[in-house]
C-alpha cells in the first residue's frame, strides 16, 4: 500500500503503555521515540509488541515548527536542523532531519515560516501530538 502521508518513519516498538479503550505505543526511530496514542484495539490487530518493526505515520499537515522545545501536551517533540524549506504561495514545506538520516516533512504557513525565521540550517524542534500519529506494519 502507497499512502499520501509524507513521515512514513521505519522503527521498533520500545513499549506499550495499555489502557482500557487506548493505549500509547512508542516507537523508537533512529534514537528518536515516537509516541502514538491509539485503539488498544488497533495494537491486537496489528500484533504489536516490543521489538517488533512498525512504522509511525504523521501527516505533514500535523507536524508543526517551534523555535525551541515547549512545556505543552504534544508528547512528540523533535529537536532537529532544517535541511530544506520549500516556498509555495500560501504554505511551504519544511524538512527537519531530526536523527542522521531521519528526515520529517512539516507543512506550514509561508507567514509562520516567515514568523519563525525558518531557513536551511536553522535549528527547530519538529512537534507533533500522539493522537496525530499513525501506526503501521508490513
Amino acid at each position: 500500500m502507497k499512502i499520501s502521508a509524507r513521515n512514513q518513519l521505519k522503527g521498533t516498538v520500545k513499549e506499550i503503555n495499555e489502557g482500557v479503550v487506548n493505549g500509547i505505543v512508542v516507537i523508537d526511530i533512529g534514537g528518536q521515540n515516537v509516541s502514538a496514542t491509539i485503539s488498544m484495539s488497533s495494537i491486537k490487530e496489528l500484533g504489536l509488541e516490543v521489538g517488533k518493526t512498525a512504522y509511525a505515520i504523521v501527516k505533514s499537515t500535523e507536524m508543526m515548527i517551534a523555535e525551541d522545545r515547549m512545556k505543552i501536551s504534544a508528547r512528540n517533540q523533535f529537536p532537529g536542523k532544517v535541511v530544506s524549506v520549500e516556498e509555495g504561495a500560501v504554505n511551504g514545506i519544511v524538512k527537519v532531519e531530526i536523527a542522521p538520516g531521519v528526515v520529517v516533512s512539516s507543512t506550514i504557513s509561508m507567514n509562520a515560516i516567515k514568523d519563525l525565521d525558518v531557513k536551511e540550517g536553522r535549528n527547530v524542534v519538529a512537534v507533533a501530538k500522539a493522537t496525530s500519529v499513525m501506526v503501521g506494519v508490513e
